[in-house]
């Protein structure tokens, strides 16, 4: 899918080569691929409803600097009903869902199930704007995830855990949050559409931030501070920067499946960063995930 496929008008991107979109996307997946590491770090020291208020909180604050440094104005109002799924699903409900459930998941675990994102992604992404991906596209999407799908199941035996549930629900909003993202991006800049959903969720992400502080226990130490700021700090906000304005390039589909990686990449700083043991099977999904990947970069619309 070129930057013309996609559900709107380039209006707020300059037209700028496919490599240059994909480069930008796949920076973004780099700085998602920590945040799990980065999150059970912050679980070391904070409960999950208090990591994730002030994670959005902190977001909020940093957004609110950026857009008056911009001198940003106002979104229209019919950007908001989109920007309202962003903040719901990319800022409030798949962290707090994925930080309860790294409660008691590892974060390679965790990081294989969120595989499915990229085909989630590409699914909302045609329902919501009727563009409908070539079969080799959508062939190559549902082998990586069925790659990362059997993974998951070989891993929990099986049987899905109640934090793969945590996990799928909190793909599914993501999703939808990536996709309507995506789609504004085309008429907003990308790191403005990011800036006001994390905006629009502070008062919430204050307010839990407020009522959890005092109810969980809090032990301040290096990696739970450090875990905490990046989550804020790029996880919430600069990736998303990067993520989307390599969407509004190169299509919500195709920038989706960049994502295959994710897991991937998490998987290795699961063990360089947390210790963990890397399944036996990563190898494997690894070589098939990529080899979609490929696919999917090449195969039009």
């Amino acid at each position: 899918m070129t930057a013309q496929d996609s559900a709107t008008h380039p209006s707020a991107v300059a037209p700028r080569s496919p490599a240059s979109g994909t480069a930008l996307a796949a920076l973004g997946v780099a700085s998602f691929s920590l945040s799990f590491p980065a999150t059970a770090w912050a679980l070391e020291g904070f409960g999950p409803w208090t990591a994730t208020g002030l994670r959005g909180a902190l977001a909020g604050v940093l957004a609110a600097l950026y857009l008056v440094a911009v001198g940003a104005p106002l979104p229209k109002r019919r950007h908001w009903p989109a920007l309202l799924v962003v903040s719901g699903g990319c800022v409030l409900g798949f962290p707090l869902l994925t930080t309860l459930a790294l409660r008691t998941s590892s974060t390679a675990h965790s990081a294989v199930v969120i595989g499915v994102l990229p085909l989630a992604t590409a699914v909302c992404a045609a329902l919501r704007t009727g563009r409908r991906p070539s079969r080799a596209f959508w062939a190559a999407a549902v082998a990586g995830a069925a790659a990362v799908l059997g993974f998951t199941l070989l891993q929990s035996h099986g049987r899905p855990t109640v934090a793969d549930l945590l996990l799928f629900v909190g793909v599914a909003i993501c999703a939808a949050g990536y996709a309507e993202g995506g789609r504004l991006s085309r008429d907003l800049p990308g790191a403005q559409v990011i800036a006001w959903a994390v905006v629009a969720a502070l008062p919430v992400t204050l307010l839990t931030a407020a009522l959890a502080l005092p109810a969980e226990p809090v032990h301040l130490g290096a990696k739970a501070l450090t875990g905490l700021a990046y989550t804020a700090a790029v996880s919430q906000f600069g990736g998303f920067v990067l993520w989307y304005r390599g969407m509004a390039e190169i299509g919500v589909p195709r920038a989706s499946q960049l994502q295959l990686a994710q897991p991937l990449l998490t998987l290795v700083w699961s063990v360089l960063l947390l210790g963990e043991d890397l399944p036996a099977a990563a190898p494997v999904t690894a070589v098939v995930v990529l080899v979609c990947i490929a696919v999917t970069q090449r195969v039009r619309t």
